[in-house]
């Protein structure tokens, strides 16, 4: 959360999403090659040139073979690595790359033409970037580069193509049909859903799922949730590999049966609902006890579990000392008479120095586990994600669906992605609250430390507005979250962010605009969306510094709500 959190200054990103320019896809011919060199970095950074040393090749992660690029920028440099590539004149290519990690660009310069370019936010799995070009009647090379951001994650990429007519220059072989798929498996299943995940295919770049022998599905990466099923029922599924050479033979099949019946996806919280975090530290905003935080509150987040020596895993200790002698006995108890009034307290996992990863099997066995062992400590009724430092959306989704069916359907789940994790379904954060969508409660998108961000209708607009609440929340109602699952996260007052606060009004225009069309700024939604779960705020504390006032008026008019 804001207070312990680093101020992403990101004001350009969306801007610059708006000047990438995407020509048509070409159809390609039987000479059509890739005319890279050391596409896969097998042969370390041979053909390519990075600016200031900032590129090396690393045998983890790659996407196939046994290198990939790894670049990392700094404060004044991005970490571009460039490749000359030769081309034909007049002739259209596919430019593409697998990429992982912080920032990443792909690009062309030198076309002729008109010089393209394609980027992707924070990934933590492998993606593929693509776009086209056409060269010029004179063009033979062009200079071909992917790069980072600066001072920011670094990035990797791997296989990367620029597939189109030989131009001369001795790229590398095109690819081979790949071999199907193995060890193909059920990781989960709901009552209305099937998780399935498989091992990775060498030259591989995508995988299309078949149930009962029709393909339904075509993923990137090695797993794939199958949703819109029926209850008590089972399915056979098979995998395939494709890459540009072809589609392999299908994979063994698998039998999936769904469960009889599925979670609420929320427990029993109002219609409309307001969480707000709660400070198990002192930074200067009003200490409390949970006795203290107003009952405007129907959700409270306890800000923070700390991770352990052991991947995955999280622990839970109270400050005593920094809460004025506040014992675990009172805590306990205080949760408990939450939950007497109705109330839900949850354990948020992450803010800023969250360093919690969940990242392979046994780490999500961890952290399903160690947050069900704190929800029978504590009497906790949920979890809450709030990881900043990246998410790896199957091992997470593994994570929540395993402490779901620890917890049941009374389970309390919410998260709070900063705005540039909720830009596009292909994020890990949206994937993953896709993934859980049948057993999550609310997404607090964080509107605020923020830079301008795309809105659903494909304009900037800045932190501070009705519109950039509205046209941003539009992103999530439209890309598969229900109504009841997106909230809008403010902060309390001035003090509890570096930027982003807006008055209680402004939140409250922004509900009203969502809920019944009126209100609204320059952008109104298509629909409106009484559903919409309400508002959350960083933090009680600081609210309660502030006299209150965000949550006596938010907390009111969400409470008012139809």
């Amino acid at each position: 959360m804001p207070v312990l959190r680093k101020r992403r200054l990101w004001a350009g990103v969306a801007m610059a999403a708006l000047a990438l320019s995407f020509a048509g896809t070409g159809q390609a011919s039987a000479a059509d090659t890739n005319n890279a060199k050391n596409a896969g970095f097998e042969s370390g950074l041979t053909n390519w040139t990075c600016t200031a040393g900032s590129g090396t090749t690393v045998s983890s992660p790659v996407h196939s073979g046994a290198s990939a690029l790894k670049g990392t920028p700094a404060g004044q440099d991005n970490a571009q690595c460039s490749q000359s590539v030769a081309v034909k004149p007049n002739s259209t290519y596919t430019l593409s790359a697998w990429v992982q990690g912080g920032y990443s660009y792909l690009g062309v310069t030198g076309t002729g033409t008109t010089d393209v370019s394609t980027w992707t936010p924070d990934t933590s799995s492998w993606k593929q970037l693509s776009t086209t070009f056409t060269t010029g009647a004179s063009t033979t090379s062009v200079s071909v580069y992917t790069h980072g951001w600066y001072g920011q994650a670094a990035y990797y990429a791997d296989d990367i193509s620029v597939f189109g007519p030989d131009g001369g220059g001795g790229g590398d072989p095109a690819p081979t049909v790949p071999a199907a798929p193995t060890g193909v498996s059920v990781s989960s299943t709901t009552s209305s859903s099937v998780s399935l995940a498989w091992s990775t295919v060498s030259g591989a770049t995508g995988y299309n799922v078949y149930r009962n022998g029709t393909k339904i599905t075509a993923v990137t990466g090695t797993s794939a949730t199958v949703t819109g099923l029926a209850a008590s029922t089972s399915y056979s599924f098979q995998v395939t590999a494709t890459n540009s050479a072809g589609e392999s033979g299908k994979s063994a099949t698998v039998t999936g049966t769904t469960t009889a019946t599925g979670g609420n996806g929320g427990g029993s919280v109002p219609k409309h609902a307001v969480t707000g975090y709660w400070q198990n530290f002192n930074n200067g905003a009003t200490v409390q006890k949970l006795s203290a935080v107003s009952s405007q509150y129907d959700i409270i987040a306890v800000a923070f579990a700390d991770a352990t020596t052991t991947p995955g895993a999280v622990s839970f200790t109270l400050d005593s000392a920094g809460l004025g002698g506040y014992t675990v006995d009172q805590f306990k108890a205080d949760i408990a008479a939450k939950h007497a009034a109705g109330k839900k307290v949850v354990i948020s996992i992450g803010g800023q120095n969250g360093t919690i990863s969940v990242s392979d099997s046994a780490s999500a066995a961890n952290f399903a586990n160690s947050v069900y062992s704190l929800m029978q400590t504590y009497g906790f009724d949920g979890v809450d994600i709030d990881l900043e430092n990246g998410i790896n959306a199957t091992y997470m989704t593994q994570a929540l669906r395993s402490l779901s069916s620890k917890a049941g359907s009374s389970l309390i789940i919410t998260m709070a992605p900063q705005t540039i994790d909720m830009q596009s379904t292909s994020n890990a954060y949206f994937q993953t609250a896709l993934n859980i969508k049948d057993i999550l409660t609310v997404v607090n998108m964080q509107y605020y430390n923020s830079g301008t961000m795309l809105g659903c209708d494909g304009k900037v607009y800045g932190q501070g507005t009705v519109d950039f609440l509205t046209a941003l929340a539009c992103i999530q109602l439209q890309g598969g979250l229900a109504p009841s699952q997106v909230g809008l996260g403010l902060p309390a007052s001035t003090s509890a962010a570096g930027s982003g606060y807006v008055s209680p009004s402004i939140v409250n225009n922004a509900l009203d605009c969502l809920t019944a069309g009126t209100n609204c700024g320059t952008f109104k939604p298509s629909k409106t969306y009484p559903d919409l779960r309400g508002a959350m705020t960083w933090s009680t504390n600081w609210d309660a510094a502030a006299g209150s006032s965000w949550s006596n008026s938010v907390g009111a008019h969400v409470h008012a709500l139809p």
